[in-house]
């Protein structure tokens, strides 16, 4: 990278609460979320020169399209100022801070709002279930199920458990240690649930199938939610932080980035990768892409990672993508601590998709405002002792989308 992009704060909505009840929609989520990144930054609208909005199932959840423009419509002092949204499922307001950084290093601009939002509650599950399935191959996937991200999800499991093989205690503890995470979480989805001995066992009853490879725990929880940041250059970033009397090396910075595309077809990609070390290369190619741009020769550089789980399966590929074990033994930095809170590079700290809540269109950019409270010292009861450098793993569909960013701060 020619030169980082720096993060001067964000924002996110408590991802429990369900705003339909409230006689609300995405549109107040826009509207909260906007504001309160501009607050925690100290910044006046104005300062915001153009804004990008990641947001994946709009028009199908609430028949909102055109969500660019709702900023301006819910944020009026942000009336004039350019607007785009993107779509890559899971992935969407990653690719909003793709398109912010682009602006920002071609100088086009030097302050930049970013905004994921997404609005879950308002249908019942099963039709929210159904209009997630636009992120496959509607009509192509060839997996005969009821819920189809469950069961593609499960066919990684039993990938893994054909190449290396798998054992279900491993992806059970990950769902524990996710679950145990989010009480930590004030705004995590889960922070109250109650759990008993069962809950992370194979007990048909305690924690059940959903689909053949896939038990209710494995499963992230689809939510209602927004996150936004606020992203900046170094000579707007220069002066917002004298004019708060601090340095520059006190504000996070994105040092590195990845981003790889594959087809939209889960079977496919397992055929492309039959004789590849890793089940998706171009997850890997996206990490070492990030390492690179960021000056880092890989994971032992990072103090922590928060990761896509939408299915404890996803975090289990992570961990061996991401170089933690080798290819196929992802079990073993399960088994030795490696993930947990003290371990030798913790995972999902703030309860990532299962325990935090996944509002599709918003992950990508909470992932990037925890990564960044963290090399900060400010992620609270979630904090990484000594965090520096944290990174970040964003998919979309069955990894057709892959982003990965490195935060750093040297303050």
């Amino acid at each position: 990278m020619r030169e980082p992009v720096y993060i001067l704060g964000g924002y996110q909505t408590d991802f429990s609460r369900a705003w339909s009840r409230q006689g609300l929609d995405i549109s107040d989520m826009t509207r909260e979320a906007t504001l309160g990144a501009l607050e925690a930054c100290h910044l006046a609208p104005s300062a915001v020169q153009s804004i990008h909005v990641g947001n994946a199932f709009g028009e199908m959840q609430r028949q909102q399209a055109h969500l660019g423009a709702m900023v301006a419509q819910m944020v009026p002092e942000l009336w004039g100022v350019p607007a785009m949204r993107h779509e890559g499922a899971c992935a969407s307001s990653s690719l909003g801070i793709l398109s912010a950084m682009a602006e920002i290093e071609a100088g086009r601009y030097d302050c930049v709002l970013v905004l994921g939002v997404e609005e879950f509650k308002n249908l019942p599950g099963d039709q929210a279930s159904k209009n997630q399935n636009a992120a496959a191959w509607q009509g192509h996937e060839d997996i005969d199920c009821k819920f189809m991200w469950p069961a593609a999800f499960g066919l990684l499991a039993q990938e893994y458990e054909r190449r290396y093989g798998l054992d279900r205690r491993h992806l059970n503890r990950i769902a524990e240690l996710n679950y145990q995470h989010a009480k930590n979480n004030p705004l995590a989805q889960t922070r109250h649930w109650q759990f008993d001995a069962l809950s992370f066992t194979d007990d048909d009853l305690a924690n059940p199938v959903i689909e053949p490879g896939t038990r209710r725990q494995d499963c992230g929880q689809i939510t209602d939610g927004a996150c936004a940041v606020v992203l900046a250059s170094a000579r707007f970033a220069q002066a917002h932080a004298l004019g708060r009397s601090t340095s520059l090396d006190k504000l996070p910075r994105i040092a590195g980035w990845g981003h790889r595309n594959a087809g939209l077809r889960l079977k496919d990609k397992f055929i492309r990768s039959a004789q590849a070390s890793y089940v998706f290369p171009h997850v890997r190619d996206t990490i070492e892409d990030a390492w690179r741009r960021a000056g880092v020769s890989g994971i032992e550089a990072m103090q922590g990672v928060e990761t896509h789980d939408c299915f404890t399966t996803t975090e289990y590929m992570a961990i061996d993508h991401l170089g933690l074990t080798a290819p196929g033994q992802s079990w073993q930095a399960v088994e030795d601590g490696s993930i947990e809170a003290g371990g030798r590079c913790p995972i999902n700290m703030s309860g990532g998709l299962i325990g935090g809540g996944h509002p599709v269109g918003a992950t990508g950019a909470r992932m990037l405002f925890d990564a960044a409270q963290q090399v900060t010292g400010q992620a609270g009861a979630c904090q990484i002792e000594g965090a520096q450098r944290i990174q970040t793993l964003n998919i979309g569909g069955s990894c057709a989308t892959v982003v990965s960013f490195v935060v750093d701060c040297h303050g």
